[in-house]
């Protein structure tokens, strides 16, 4: 529960944004377990609120338009 993200942004050199869900199995506690273990990792991850789609999605074109700009 929430280990893909660290997972990959160990594996990547690009930007990884963690979006926990409420649904799951187990012990997901709504997303919460999720949410505690990308907030945790020892990689550097962005990491928004459970069901958060959309604000990761704004938050990955903010730091699209910061690399476009950084080009420039």
């Amino acid at each position: 529960e929430g280990a893909l993200p660290t997972v990959v942004a160990g594996l990547v050199d690009t930007p990884v944004i963690g979006v926990p869900v409420s649904s799951g199995y187990g012990h997901a506690g709504n997303g919460e377990a999720a949410l505690a273990g990308m907030l945790q990792s020892c990689t550097v991850l962005s990491v928004v609120n459970i069901d958060a789609g959309f604000v990761a999605g704004a938050q990955a074109t903010l730091i699209a338009r910061a690399i476009d700009d950084a080009r420039d």
